[in-house]
């Protein structure tokens, strides 16, 4: 839905500008480092394949470098953020560098661990820089919230990025990759480097990307399922006969393992999201 009056992006020198405004000074608490670099937004948005029909959530939008890349293509672009300065410059933002797109554009001041809806027509895609120190989070409690959310792609810590596309058997692989395999399918999409963003953060950065597919079948709860993830890795060393002692008694464990058809010896890094889900539907019968 690009016109010939597309968006034009911020560079370094808008950025610091916008910043300056606000006498923003980023802090790490809420993990804000600015993109400052249009071909990596624009790498962002090609890499996320969102087009004009989409309804994309942006989470942490910040001074808007994503936001403008996302209204050069999708349809509509609903961005929470939680700072109110940064909530209440956005529209000015938008108004000067996207003049023809303000009508797809929507901000939302608000906590997004804590919404329970977004405004408009269901969203179908989550493209973010999300915040460093809740990015975990913040991703699973969207994937909930919002099943018309058909796929997405977020940029995290490296570690973190790791972590959500881990496999079972990986060293990183835990509690995200398999809370994120219970929605979707996820693979990394590559990496960012450091000197893209102002400040310049202490850690690499990631693209993680996703898929939505049906949750597994099951009579268990997804929240009965993800208690025996939490276990399962709570002490990953040590045999999921031993720490599912947590969820039930011994017997139970025994049991619920036998009728799963999985090892008692096994450790929790080794099960796909489709073993937890037999292991819960031992645990808590329908």
């Amino acid at each position: 839905m690009s016109t010939s009056a597309g968006p034009r992006l911020l560079g370094p020198a808008d950025v610091r500008s916008l910043a300056a405004r606000l006498d923003l000074r980023p802090t790490k608490q809420r993990g804000q480092n600015f993109v400052i670099d249009a071909n990596t937004v624009r790498r962002i948005v090609r890499e996320s394949g969102i087009g004009p029909d989409d309804v994309v959530i942006e989470v942490g939008p910040g001074l808007g470098s994503l936001t403008l890349a996302l209204l050069e293509v999708a349809g509509r672009v609903v961005v929470i953020e939680v700072d109110d300065k940064l909530a209440g410059l956005l529209p000015e933002t938008i108004a000067e560098h996207a003049p023809e797109q303000v009508d797809r554009f929507e901000v939302v001041l608000a906590d997004a661990m804590r919404i329970d809806a977004v405004p408009g027509p269901p969203p179908t895609a989550l493209v973010a820089n999300l915040p460093y120190n809740v990015s975990v989070p913040v991703l699973l409690h969207l994937l909930a919230l919002l099943p018309s959310l058909e796929r997405g792609l977020v940029m995290v810590q490296a570690e973190v990025a790791d972590r959500l596309a881990a496999v079972p058997g990986s060293k990183v692989y835990g509690v995200p990759s398999v809370k994120a395999a219970w929605y979707a399918d996820v693979r990394r999409a590559g990496a960012v480097g450091r000197t893209v963003f102002w400040p310049a953060p202490n850690v690499d950065s990631g693209l993680v990307a996703w898929t939505r597919r049906d949750p597994p079948a099951t009579t268990a709860s997804r929240e009965q399922v993800f208690s025996v993830v939490d276990a399962a890795f709570a002490q990953r060393r040590k045999a999921l006969r031993g720490v599912l002692r947590s969820l039930a008694p011994a017997g139970d464990v025994d049991a619920a393992l036998a009728a799963a058809g999985v090892d008692p010896l096994a450790r929790g890094e080794s099960l796909t999201i489709d073993g937890f889900v037999r292991i819960a539907e031992g645990l808590f019968p329908a």
